[in-house]
């Protein structure tokens, strides 16, 4: 399912002051997201996407260009729709696994019916059921960064920005995450997925390639490429025991 544009971005630049030196982080940075898109953010570590992030969800300003959303620039974003899944995770230690992925509705006073039926199917999806009692010092860094995703997909968000989602998964778990980002797209939300996993660009609908500040947009992938990637029996790459620790 793909529709209108969700966000614009154009001629983003960000610099930064390192002693004597100036890095220009982003360079004339433009593009758009699609309603209905898995994009993949790809480049080596220091490339940008981080920075890029950062500006999209509010945590920092560009020194200059344009953040468009629905037609209104600038702060005018909507905030309740956009979700982060962050490099640090920021689980609450004293919750349980099945309550740090509550959280966002208890706090937005969310009373619909189907709460506990739409936490249990992520839990399920992304392999966390077993461990929904258990608190997140019990769980390994790959269960604990599932947790985080799920926590930002609960609310149905209309951007979902995640940094190195996958960072602590092993093959089987990757898939998982991409097929609930998957999952999540078809129902018309949006996800950009900043990863260095150049193998993450297959679960995707298209690449947006990072390199020295600049964005270089790509092609996008057809929809029988994809669903083929993410079926259970698509050959698998090669495979840890369990979770990355």
């Amino acid at each position: 399912m793909t529709g209108a544009v969700v966000l614009s971005i154009r001629n983003l630049n960000k610099n930064y002051r390192r002693g004597p030196e100036i890095v220009h982080a982003l360079r004339n940075v433009s593009f758009d997201l699609i309603q209905g898109e898995v994009v993949a953010l790809v480049g080596p570590s220091g490339s940008g996407k981080t920075t890029l992030l950062n500006i999209l969800c509010g945590w920092d300003r560009p020194d200059g260009g344009e953040i468009a959303w629905n037609d209104q620039s600038g702060d005018h974003y909507d905030w309740a729709a956009t979700s982060i899944v962050p490099q640090r995770l920021g689980l609450v230690e004293e919750l349980t696994i099945y309550e740090n992925v509550e959280l966002p509705l208890a706090l937005a006073g969310n009373q619909e019916t189907d709460v506990a039926q739409r936490i249990k199917s992520l839990l399920e999806a992304l392999g966390l059921d077993h461990i929904s009692n258990h608190h997140p010092g019990e769980a390994s860094l790959g269960e604990q960064q599932r947790t985080a995703l799920a926590r930002a997909l609960v609310g149905g968000p209309r951007l979902l920005l995640a940094d190195e989602p996958t960072g602590h998964q092993d093959a089987e778990s990757e898939r998982a995450v991409f097929r609930s980002l998957r999952s999540h797209a078809s129902r018309g939300g949006t996800c950009l997925v900043a990863t260095h996993n150049i193998d993450a660009i297959r679960y995707c609908h298209r690449p947006l390639r990072v390199d020295d500040g600049r964005v270089t947009v790509e092609a996008r992938a057809k929809d029988s490429d994809l669903e083929r990637e993410l079926s259970p029996f698509a050959p698998h790459p090669e495979q840890h025991d369990g979770d990355e620790e």
